[in-house]
């Protein structure tokens, strides 16, 4: 067996990246070695190689890194992690390194970590309802198996809370198989990657949790593998183990930043606001392995969670994010100004495979009317609300009078809840029943007569 080769041949240290020249042959996403002149080793991935010259993506920082000292050997591997079952329960850094207490995973398979996405004619047509226990997900947004759903939410804002809850309470009703969660964290700080630890340990849900986090304080180049750490481990589980696997990327803005850090250090044509052209496929390379195959058991669940610089959708994080997935959940700001948690707006969020895992032997046979009228009654409503605040309450009409108490309901009693209230999907259709109860059965037009003779008599 050739032995690796090394070279001393370094011509340049720019940001992450090392240019070493008269390589003989590196391969794309080769693993390297390197070695500072105090005899300090890091890891590293070759990014590019033409005519000679390989430019390799260092894990670490380049602190301390010579053009004359510093020696790099290739390996002639790409990055592969060990997987098993027992990574359950198990915390990882940004690299698949043990981060808590454990041994490290020995294990006699090894899987590459750059995978692909699903072949679309494999893919399965997603059709089991996944339920959050959160209503504004479950009742007007609903989360089906299989999907990839992103939720847009801004700085400061609660998204991790949110996360980590959905990570606890997330279930396939009426499903045998096993559910799992892969929850990666990327460019998190030490007080946040303690919130998720705690969260799961005291709530009995890392048992069945594979951590990885990323601290803002590791290297911004570990980003890169760390979502590919999360799904490689999800793939084995999904289609190895037969587990149902909900995958939680924070902060993908984070990894978009590392994205556009490395394409700045290899002079590379900036696309809009400085981030690479590519960051479309790069991010499709991410998303798109979610779904579930045809003929296997597992399936995996995508929930990427991005924070939109100043609020702004049509930043190319969130634009390019939408294009590539089925929908988005947005966090209001206005929401959680006023205290209400989740603050999910759900007139400006979509679901675009919801109506493939709702309605009878699924969730309820009232579930859609109820998601329409309640989303065409609290539209209303705010128009209403907007209304008053120019002319005054007193000017409105008995109708007006009757949606703004609507729209208020819906927000105080539908889309707020508790921390750790984990409603389930009939609960949350009453509690609709309970917010268009101001209305009168003329004026509940987006449901079937049979269905309110049904559910709104039982409500009483």
């Amino acid at each position: 067996m050739q032995q690796p080769l090394s070279y001393k041949t370094v011509s340049q240290v720019a940001g992450p990246l090392l240019f070493v020249e008269k390589v003989q042959s590196a391969s794309y996403g080769e693993i390297v070695e390197i070695t500072n002149a105090l005899g300090e080793r890091l890891r590293g991935q070759v990014l590019d190689s033409r005519a000679g010259l390989a430019i390799v993506q260092v894990f670490g920082s380049t602190l301390g890194l010579s053009t004359a000292a510093t020696s790099v050997r290739f390996l002639g591997e790409t990055a592969q992690i060990s997987v098993s079952d027992e990574m359950l329960g198990r915390v990882f850094n940004g690299l698949g390194n043990p981060r808590d207490s454990g041994p490290n995973i020995v294990s006699k398979t090894k899987v590459e970590i750059v995978g692909s996405g699903i072949n679309p004619y494999s893919r399965e047509e997603p059709s089991e309802f996944i339920q959050t226990g959160i209503s504004t997900i479950d009742g007007m947004n609903t989360l089906v198996r299989g999907q990839k759903l992103p939720l847009f939410s801004g700085a400061g804002l609660p998204h991790n809370v949110l996360a980590s809850q959905i990570a606890r309470q997330a279930k396939v009703l009426n499903s045998t198989e096993n559910f799992s969660v892969v929850f990666a964290a990327m460019g998190i700080t030490s007080e946040e990657a303690n919130f998720f630890i705690k969260q799961f340990e005291e709530t009995g849900a890392l048992e069945r949790t594979v951590l990885f986090l990323n601290l803002s304080s590791d290297p911004s180049m570990e980003r890169i593998l760390t979502p590919r750490l999360a799904l490689t481990t999800a793939e084995y589980l999904a289609y190895e183990k037969e587990s149902h696997v909900l995958v939680i990327l924070t902060d993908m803005t984070n990894y978009a930043e590392s994205l556009r850090e490395i394409s700045a250090a290899r002079d590379e044509v900036p696309g809009r606001r400085g981030y690479p052209g590519y960051m479309y496929t790069d991010l499709a390379t991410i998303y798109e392995r979610a779904g579930k195959i045809k003929g296997r058991k597992g399936s995996i669940t995508q929930i990427p969670i991005l924070t939109m610089p100043a609020d702004d959708k049509t930043h190319p994080i969130p634009d390019l994010t939408g294009y590539i997935t089925e929908g988005q959940i947005y966090v209001s700001r206005d929401l959680d100004r006023a205290g209400i948690y989740p603050p999910i707006d759900v007139l400006e969020s979509l679901s675009r495979l919801m109506n493939q895992g709702i309605g009878p032997k699924r969730t309820r046979e009232d579930h859609r009317g109820m998601a329409d009228q309640l989303y065409a009654s609290y539209a209303q409503g705010k128009d209403v609300r907007a209304l008053s605040a120019i002319v005054g309450e007193e000017a409105l009409s008995d109708t007006d009078r009757k949606f703004l108490k609507i729209a208020q309901s819906f927000e105080k009693n539908f889309v707020k809840q508790g921390l750790n209230e984990d409603r389930t999907i009939e609960q949350t259709l009453d509690i609709g029943w309970d917010v268009i109860d101001p209305l009168s059965d003329n004026e509940i037009k987006r449901i079937k007569p049979d269905m309110i003779e049904k559910y709104r008599k039982r409500n009483r």
